[in-house]
């Protein structure tokens, strides 16, 4: 009976200090400062797609890790974007490389909030590069109070919610897939 009294504050504890973070809400859940990159995604009921694409390219160890990570997250909308066919052809094993490559075009190294996107962005004169962990560049830039980013293939997706805070990063919500040039 002490046992499950013990488990019992510990719980209520945990809860009372989730609930005093200040949290975003993504896919109808709040995204705790506190967790990872991967404990706040798996609970976004509008990045499925993104999660089980992680999980297919066995990156989710590496989005656990201290980071810090940028990770410009594209939600199921962006994925249905794309030709059908596509993401169920990504996920198969043996397109791993393919999936992994894509993914980590979508993560920058460092933590990069939107005031540090934006002061880069005037730091360039209108236009801030950025490289990726697949080795590529993202282009970011406002499009009046929009941040845009502008991929190698010239593809453009928007950022829908921002600065949503990680213990290893922090994720921006994308609309639109983006992706690396022909020669990754």
């Amino acid at each position: 009976m002490k046992k499950i009294a013990m488990l019992l504050v510990s719980a209520l504890f945990i809860n009372a200090s989730f609930a005093q973070e200040k949290t975003v809400e993504v896919g109808g859940a709040p995204m705790y400062p506190s967790k990872n990159i991967v404990e706040n995604a798996v609970n976004s009921k509008d990045h499925t797609t993104l999660v089980a694409a992680v999980k297919a390219a066995g990156l989710v160890e590496t989005l656990q890790s201290a980071g810090p990570f940028t990770v410009f997250a594209p939600t199921n909308g962006a994925f249905d974007k794309l030709p059908k066919g596509t993401v169920e052809t990504l996920v198969k094993p043996e397109n791993k490389a393919t999936l992994t490559t894509i993914l980590t075009y979508h993560v920058v190294a460092g933590k990069m909030d939107s005031k540090a996107i934006a002061e880069a962005i005037k730091a360039g004169g209108g236009t801030a590069t950025f490289k990726t962990v697949q080795g590529g560049t993202l282009k970011a830039m406002m499009k009046g109070k929009k941040l845009i980013l502008s991929d190698e293939k010239g593809g453009m997706s928007t950022v829908t919610i921002k600065d949503v805070y990680q213990s290893n990063g922090v994720i921006h919500v994308i609309d639109t897939v983006v992706m690396p040039g022909a020669g990754a």
